[in-house]
């Protein structure tokens, strides 16, 4: 059975900023949304740039490999913003997320790069069906943070991956649709500032794509719409039904000259609460040119100064993350020796490291200098390196401990009488012979191991105290042995 796409976009640049950097392009076949970034004129570039890329998928019937298909689109938008760069150096450091679809009647194709996102609807139950490519999204992943504590992160909006010229791999997947399957791709506009839940709830109630757009964009004003906002949502039908889209494929936010922005009547909520606002670069009051062009070449200034702040900041956050990922170490695990991924290192709440494996080796089973260098930190440059460093731990074992059933048994010179013994060759002088008062003043009042004769329980006394003596000259901090398996 053959389905199709009706599908509604939507693009608004919200209620702070003065001009939209979104993209989006919704069609019979293609979907996608590009959410851009590099200052007020290069986001607008970027994802631009991008959609005008990738726009062709919609002309045809994608057919083969629509993978394959996304992955060449995705590599030619990248080509075009490198040359975009280097014909105007100013453009540097601009780039953009992309989120796409791409249909053929029965199967979706996904693409996607950065933290826009894509949602499908399917027998009431919302599901995200892209991963979030940012520093927070990591963190959330090696559970170093909360669900609640990532709402909140400073850095929630600072991304690992985006389309910039230099070569990426998109996170590419293949779907199933289904009649009755409702997809929702939007910027992070709308999916930072409203809940899942509340997004959950408009695609469930909305009779159609259209007023389910509207709805959501709507909510992200109410929210304060800090950012751009850009929904596409589209729902597959079978070809029994009577509308099967609703017509020609729409191109809006910076690819679209922001032709679909709807003007503030203040007519809603959002609307009367934005009018009551000026934007954050637009002046409050009216003035003339000569008052207005120092003040503005000053802002300019300081967003540039900013701007390149981010940048720089983004960088080292993704060389540091890089590098991180690249390191081991072997250190301790409770009484476990193990292997880390990372850098023995915590921030504040947040450690640098995780646990990569589990090894044979018991920190007290190694000689004690061992024992401290692993507690302190092994590093490796590498897992097949850290796993040598495991290795080379059998040289550092202690001796195995000596059987006790063997060590406590008597030798036959402790147990046996003495030749010296003048009760030796008395049989009833055997069981008192070894408690009796003369034997321990000889054995503990000599320096030596000599006992007093005839004395067994004098000798054991004697050869322990020497091996008192001996354990205790080795050093009490740490055994002389280990236990064996």
């Amino acid at each position: 059975m053959t389905l199709y796409l009706r599908y509604a976009a939507r693009s608004d640049r919200g209620l702070v900023r003065s001009n939209n950097q979104d993209s989006v392009f919704a069609g019979p076949r293609l979907l996608a949304v590009a959410d851009g970034m590099g200052g007020h004129v290069g986001g607008e570039v970027a994802s631009k740039v991008v959609i005008a890329a990738i726009e062709y998928l919609d002309e045809d019937d994608p057919g083969g490999d629509m993978l394959e298909a996304l992955r060449q689109a995705v590599d030619t938008g990248t080509d075009d913003l490198r040359h975009v760069v280097d014909d105007n150096p100013d453009l540097d450091g601009m780039g953009t997320t992309l989120t796409a679809l791409l249909f053929n009647g029965k199967r979706i194709g996904v693409c996607h790069v950065g933290d826009s996102r894509a949602y499908l609807l399917r027998d009431d139950e919302l599901t995200q069906i892209t991963h979030d490519d940012t520093f927070v999204q990591a963190l959330l992943d090696e559970g170093r943070i909360t669900e609640e504590e990532a709402s909140v992160h400073p850095q929630r909006s600072v991304i690992l991956r985006a389309l910039n010229g230099m070569h990426v791999d998109p996170d590419l997947s293949m779907r199933e649709g289904r009649p009755g399957d409702r997809y929702l791709l939007c910027s992070d506009g709308l999916s930072s500032f409203v809940s899942a839940e509340r997004i959950g709830k408009v695609l469930r109630s909305s009779a159609s794509p259209s007023e389910a757009a509207d709805q959501l964009i709507d909510f992200a004003l109410r929210a304060g719409g800090p950012d751009n906002i850009t929904v596409i949502v589209a729902d597959l039908i079978d070809d029994n039904a009577p509308e099967s889209s609703d017509g020609a494929p729409v191109v809006d936010g910076a690819a679209g000259n922001n032709q679909g922005q709807r003007e503030n009547t203040g007519d809603t909520p959002a609307g009367r609460a934005a009018l009551l606002r000026p934007r954050k670069d637009e002046p409050a009051e009216e003035a003339d040119d000569d008052e207005d062009s120092q003040p503005k070449g000053t802002l300019r200034r300081r967003l540039i100064a900013s701007l390149i702040a981010v940048v720089l900041i983004v960088g080292l956050l993704l060389a540091g993350r890089a590098y991180v990922g690249s390191q081991y170490f072997v250190g301790v695990d409770g009484a476990d020796v193990v292997i880390y991924n990372g850098v023995d290192t915590e921030i504040g709440p947040v450690k640098l490291y995780s646990l990569q494996e589990r090894t044979d080796y018991q920190v007290s089973d190694l000689e004690e200098a061992t024992q401290v260098d692993v507690r302190e930190g092994l590093s490796a440059g590498s897992l097949t390196e850290a796993r040598q460093i495991v290795a080379r731990l059998d040289d550092k074992l202690l001796p195995l401990c000596p059987d006790p059933a063997t060590s406590s048994a008597p030798s036959p010179s402790a147990a046996g009488p003495s030749a010296s013994d003048p009760g030796a060759s008395d049989p009833s002088a055997s069981g008192s012979a070894a408690p009796t008062d003369t034997a321990a003043p000889n054995a503990s009042a000599s320096p030596t191991d000599t006992a007093a004769p005839g004395t067994g329980s004098a000798a054991g006394s004697a050869s322990a105290s020497a091996s008192g003596s001996a354990s205790s000259s080795a050093g009490a901090s740490a055994p002389a042995c280990r236990e064996g398996a």
